[in-house]
C-alpha cells in the first residue's frame, strides 16, 4: 500500500552520526505512524524510533535515547532518523516501516506489512 525507500546509511567511526532518510510513495502519508526498526547480523529485528502520523508523537528504544532523534516532514513524505554518538553495536541494516493501525507507542509490537529495503549502518571502532 505504501513503498518506503532508505538511504544515508554509510560507514562511521564511532561517535560520529548519520542522518537516515526514508522516502514514502503514497498519497496518504499523513496516515501513516513511521518507524525505523534494525537487524544485525545473526539478530533478530528490533524496534528503535517511531513518530506518529499528524501530531509527531515519538517513542525511541531505551537503546537510543538521547542519541537519536526520528522526524518527519509530511510535505515531502520523508521521515528521519538522526544518529549520534554512533557505537558498534548500532551496526545494523535499517529499515523504514509504516503503519496506519499503530501509534508511536504501539509501533514496537504491532505488526508491520509495509517495509522498505533497509540501508547498511556500520561503525568502526
Amino acid at each position: 500500500q505504501v513503498q518506503l525507500v532508505e538511504s544515508g546509511g554509510g560507514l562511521v567511526q564511532a561517535g560520529g552520526s548519520l542522518r537516515l532518510s526514508c522516502a514514502a510513495s503514497t498519497r496518504t502519508f499523513t496516515r501513516y505512524t513511521m518507524g525505523w526498526f534494525r537487524q544485525a547480523p545473526g539478530k533478530e529485528r528490533e524496534f528503535v524510533a517511531a513518530i506518529s502520523a499528524s501530531v509527531r508523537r515519538t517513542s525511541y528504544a531505551d537503546s537510543v535515547k538521547g542519541r537519536f532523534t526520528i522526524s518527519r516532514d509530511n510535505a515531502k513524505n520523508t521521515v528521519y532518523l538522526q544518529m549520534n554518538s554512533l557505537q558498534p553495536e548500532d551496526a545494523a541494516v535499517y529499515y523504514c516501516a509504516a503503519n496506519v493501525w499503530a501509534t508511536a507507542q504501539t509501533m514496537a509490537s504491532k505488526a508491520v506489512n509495509d517495509w522498505g529495503q533497509g540501508t547498511q549502518v556500520t561503525v568502526s571502532s
